[in-house]
């Protein structure tokens, strides 16, 4: 979903699968295979960190820190995109009250690195490998998504209206705080 991989190289194949299941569910069953089935290799995938393996094998890649987001993250990102529909400002209206936890600024960080690199990418996902669907909830974004796959990786009106966002609900909290001394 996020075009992190070579186009023609990892993603070339006759069949993919797993390519419809995103790694947090791939990993919750591999689990349940090393636990149940007894089969502990499956286990060591589970806790190894996912890596490209695209540097040299004395530098540590990490997938993760390579994207500049969880594979959480980019879960949660996909099921909002797909399943609801939402574009940068939707998407960041729902995650600020969703991620209490980050300061709104961040929210609104992660959310507009997540649409440029979807944007960038996005041409790679009209020739992904045939994937396996067991359900209507998928990474794999081409096969049933009719929405363009060339954008304009700037979002300059959505994004502009996030920091807009960003001001106004900084702005009630510091109120908050005020009306509270």
């Amino acid at each position: 979903m996020r075009g992190y991989y070579t186009k023609y190289d990892c993603s070339a194949a006759d069949l993919n699968p797993i390519g419809s299941i995103c790694k947090i569910d791939l990993k919750r069953f591999l689990t349940w295979g090393s636990t149940n089935l007894g089969y502990k290799t499956l286990g060591e995938i589970v806790q190894s960190k996912a890596t490209a393996e695209l540097r040299p094998k004395d530098t540590k890649q990490v997938s993760e820190d390579d994207m500049g987001m969880s594979f959480e993250e980019l879960r949660h990102y996909g099921t909002l995109r797909k399943m609801f529909g939402c574009g940068p400002v939707s998407m960041f209206n729902r995650l600020v009250h969703e991620w209490e936890e980050f300061p709104v600024a961040t929210v609104a960080e992660k959310v507009k690195l997540f649409f440029r690199t979807y944007s960038m990418n996005r041409h790679k996902m009209t020739t992904l490998t045939p994937s396996y669907h067991a359900e209507s909830y998928s990474p794999d974004d081409n096969r049933f998504d009719l929405r363009q796959f060339l954008y304009n990786i700037s979002w300059d009106h959505q994004f502009k209206k996030i920091d807009q966002y960003v001001k106004e609900y900084e702005k009630e909290v510091e109120n908050m705080k005020n009306e509270k001394k």
